[in-house]
């Protein structure tokens, strides 16, 4: 075949593509610089390249018409999906059973460690397994948010997509057609067949190949016996291992291998209400996330993830700031970038008409002193558990402890970022006296330097004026800020930080409150959206976190069989793979950005903890 050339502007797509899957019919794969969505159509919806906040190169979740995919699936109409992974792995399969015979897709991304050159290399397998199957591949990159033009140039061996920044390749033994503006091409599988296609970032220079099924099969079979070597770490042999191991290896995915950085989800402005506002940029590492992330992966044995981001936040500690704003952001790029300027992408409709899509997060530049005791009190694990503290990281953790202890007593955004005005929230306080309890436990069990009496003194006077400002002596029951009598699901994290008995009179009564206010068949929404002004439009469902916050509370307060209950049915809104979303919507669908850190962090906490009080 010789070679081809086509410039294209990024129009709309090609295949039909009629409406928009729910967010839950999708799973993930990745290589630990970016995550892929694959939805159980076997469209690729949404990936972004190289890096997890990089332009996305497919992004149809967002604009079916604008967006881009990658699409392999039966030719007829009549088949039934099915999708699982490979048991104890991140290596997706989507199979498709049709009257004539059955087929699957095997998609994976390889992990190359120690690499310099990574190659971003998305391979999907294509095999028959019984009867026959007539496949469809659609291939229609848009790059740069569908933004910019690019080339198309066939060859030989497959297609190369170039655009002003990225070129992309897929090499495939298959002949490839012209698709305005992307590629195409139809084959059959007979049982014990397959076919191979491999997408890559490469470089301008890049001279076309063809990968052997041998290779395929040689990276097909790394892959599987890295991430089955990786959760062999796990100590977690209880009841809800799957859950837990499914949790730990999506954590694990949302990890920037280059940096040990942790992202809060790999998406952007999937929303928290269908038709809403509340959309936003989700694919950079907050300090609360990963610090709650690194948290529960020690929990099960992983340590070389916490080793990896001390030495990232190392780095951020360095870093000079001002002193008012605190010593850290509450959120960076996965390079340790301060900068990250909130965009509207004005030229996408947003996954199912939700506009306006967001690139970047204005939150960043947000005061939210909370971070501080997550943080910390990850440190203190990290210590304790994996690794003992070494004498420069202490000397910056103390500047950061004696920054909180001149700063605490201050109105802030707070953990839920809201854009309606600063306040004296109880959760932020509550944190705030984590980080000096935790500091001081530190200090004592090593016996290292430290202002040992301010500290004590400091976190002595945010506990009593918790307990005098945050104690709403009507409602009985602790409440979102100082100044209402408005509940907040962020206080379930008391006697989780050991900050109260669980048994408490005052907290029984607080989680009582809780249950009748917050909670809907064990769902918990963060707080009432109608008389809390958080300066945000919209609605939105309960949040995913919150909810096992709830589990773990009532396990705590002796409560097993209410939070055996609501353990077991949180795990029924959880999608076919075991994955969650931010929010879960009133008809029990999946809203916001996917997979969130948040839920699977606190799953694994929720489930370990409930887990053992069970016995």
């Amino acid at each position: 075949m010789n070679a081809e050339t086509q410039t294209v502007a990024a129009g709309p797509a090609a295949a039909a593509m009629t409406d928009y899957l729910p967010i839950a019919e999708h799973g993930i794969i990745g290589d630990l610089h970016s995550i892929a969505l694959v939805g159980t159509d076997g469209t690729i919806d949404w990936y972004c390249c190289p890096s997890f906040d990089s332009p996305s190169v497919f992004g149809a979740i967002l604009d079916k018409a604008r967006g881009g995919f990658y699409r392999i699936a039966p030719t007829v109409d009549d088949w039934t999906p099915k999708q699982l992974y490979l048991p104890d792995t991140n290596v997706l399969i989507t199979r498709f059973l049709t009257p004539a015979g059955v087929g699957e897709v095997e998609d994976f991304m390889p992990i190359q460690s120690g690499v310099a050159a990574h190659r971003h290399r998305l391979i999907r397998r294509v095999l028959g397994v019984r009867g026959e199957m007539r496949f469809r591949l659609d291939l229609q990159p848009r790059f740069n948010y569908g933004r910019d033009k690019h080339d198309v140039v066939f060859h030989e061996n497959g297609v190369i997509f170039k655009s002003p920044d990225l070129t992309l390749a897929i090499e495939s033994a298959v002949p490839l057609h012209y698709s305005e503006p992307g590629a195409c091409c139809e084959f059959t599988l007979f049982a014990g067949e397959s076919a191979t296609f491999v997408l890559e970032a490469v470089p301008e220079t890049y001279v076309p190949r063809t990968y052997s099924e041998a290779e395929t099969r040689d990276a097909f079979e790394q892959t599987v016996s890295f991430w089955g070597r990786w959760l062999s770490q796990s100590r977690y042999q209880g009841r809800w291992r799957e859950m837990i191991n499914r949790s730990a290896l999506t954590l694990k995915l949302m990890t920037y291998l280059p940096t040990g950085a942790i992202v809060a989800a790999p998406t952007t402005s999937l929303p928290e209400h269908i038709g809403g506002g509340r959309n936003w940029d989700y694919r950079y590492t907050w300090i609360r996330d990963a610090a709650f992330s690194l948290y529960a992966l020690l929990r099960l044995g992983f340590t070389e993830e916490s080793a990896a981001f001390m030495s990232w936040l190392t780095d951020r500690f360095r870093e000079t700031r001002p002193a008012a704003a605190g010593p850290l952001q509450l959120m960076y790029g996965i390079d340790g970038r301060a900068e990250l300027e909130e965009l509207i992408l004005d030229h996408l409709e947003g996954y199912r008409g939700s506009a306006p899509v967001r690139i970047g997060n204005g939150a960043a530049d947000q005061l939210q002193l909370d971070i501080y005791g997550e943080l910390i009190d990850s440190v203190y694990l990290f210590n304790k558990d994996a690794n003992p503290i070494h004498h420069d990281a202490w000397m910056d953790l103390t500047r950061v402890v004696e920054w909180v202890c001149d700063n605490w007593d201050q109105a802030d955004e707070g953990i839920w970022e809201v854009r309606g005005g600063r306040q004296n929230f109880t959760y932020s306080r509550l944190m705030s006296w984590v980080a000096l309890e935790r500091a001081i436990r530190i200090a004592t069990q090593r016996g290292l330097p430290s202002d040992l009496a301010k500290w004590q003194r400091e976190r002595d006077s945010i506990y009593h004026q918790i307990m005098t400002k945050g104690w709403h002596a009507d409602r009985r029951a602790f409440v979102q800020h100082y100044d209402t009598n408005v509940l907040d699901a962020g206080v379930l994290m008391m006697p989780l930080v050991k900050f109260i008995a669980p048994t408490d009179p005052r907290w029984i009564s607080t989680l009582d409150a809780i249950g009748d206010e917050l909670v809907s068949d064990s769902l918990v929404y963060r707080y009432n959206l109608q008389l809390s002004e958080d300066g945000l439009e919209g609605e939105e469902g309960t949040f995913s976190i919150c909810t096992y916050w709830y589990v773990e509370a009532l396990a705590m307060a002796g409560r097993l069989d209410e939070a055996r209950l609501a353990f077991e049915k949180m795990l029924t809104y959880a999608n076919h793979l075991g994955l969650y979303a931010e929010q879960i919507g009133l008809s029990g669908e999946q809203l916001g950005n996917f997979p969130q850190a948040f839920t699977h962090l606190q799953l694994i906490s929720a489930g370990t903890y409930l887990d053992r009080s069970l016995g």
